[in-house]
């Protein structure tokens, strides 16, 4: 509970910032939904010279990318660490961070939130709900705790990744390119599986499992039978991925050295 208290209290402060500057935040907000809609334009001009793409037509793909939206505006929220290394290891700003009664990765997921990312569930709500009505789609009433535990499951993934190289800076003292190269590579994930080459889908399941993030877990309101065992992994993908990055990250606090020279 006193997490949680202190959860609120970030981001009532948060918002009380964000509402200062509401041009800022607004302007933010239509970048976003326009980034949004260039991916989908993307997805359209690709069906507009094809029919079908490895099997799946426009309207699965576009539900899967609507899927991936929600996990990743999530994690855009909450896990917003990609330039944690430049930040509090080259800055010395861990060092602030260290010195205070809280776990030190929950401080910094509180100091770099922009909950103006959720906005993407929205976007990604209304683009799923008009691909599921052109298919035809049926929802159970149990596939709603079920959509529920694989957007956190997504989202999980998506943390553990990045809070795994995160860590990595407590064992460096320079700066790492790792995580733009990292946020390319996690946009495979929303389109199908299966249009990429065998090494690739591995990587994509296993190594880096961002199809964990879209295409799996949609393939099961999809009704892709054939990849309900990937769909019903996902939330147990992330929780194995988000474990790793807390251990990982007690770790490298561990072997942290501080900003001296």
């Amino acid at each position: 509970m006193f997490y949680v208290s202190i959860f609120f209290q970030y981001a009532s402060q948060y918002l009380k910032t964000r509402l200062t500057y509401r041009v800022d935040t607004i302007v933010e907000i239509l970048s976003d939904l326009l980034f949004q809609a260039v991916n989908l334009i993307f997805i359209l001009v690709v069906f507009g010279h094809t029919t079908f793409l490895s099997g799946w037509n426009r309207e699965e793909i576009i539900f899967i990318y609507g899927f991936f939206l929600v996990p990743y505006a999530i994690f855009s929220s909450f896990f917003n660490i990609w330039d944690f290394n430049e930040r509090y290891i080259v800055k010395g700003e861990m060092d602030r961070v260290l010195t205070r009664p809280i776990h030190s990765l929950f401080q910094i997921i509180m100091e770099r939130m922009e909950l103006e990312s959720l906005f993407g569930v929205i976007t990604g709500l209304v683009i799923m709900y008009y691909a599921g009505t052109t298919l035809g789609l049926t929802i159970a009433w149990y596939d709603v705790f079920l959509f529920l535990a694989m957007v956190i499951g997504g989202a999980f993934i998506y943390a553990g990744i990045f809070i795994s190289l995160a860590s990595i800076g407590s064992w460096s003292d320079s700066r790492t390119d790792i995580m733009p190269m990292m946020y390319n590579i996690g946009n495979y994930g929303r389109y199908p599986i299966d249009i990429y080459h065998r090494v690739i889908r591995y990587i994509l399941t296993w190594i880096l499992p961002f199809a964990f993030v879209g295409v799996y877990p949609a393939a099961y309101f999809l009704q892709k039978e054939e990849w309900y065992v990937y769909s019903f992994l996902t939330p147990v993908m992330g929780l194995v991925f988000l474990t790793i990055s807390v251990l990982l990250w007690n770790a490298g606090v561990k072997k942290y050295r501080g900003a001296g020279n």
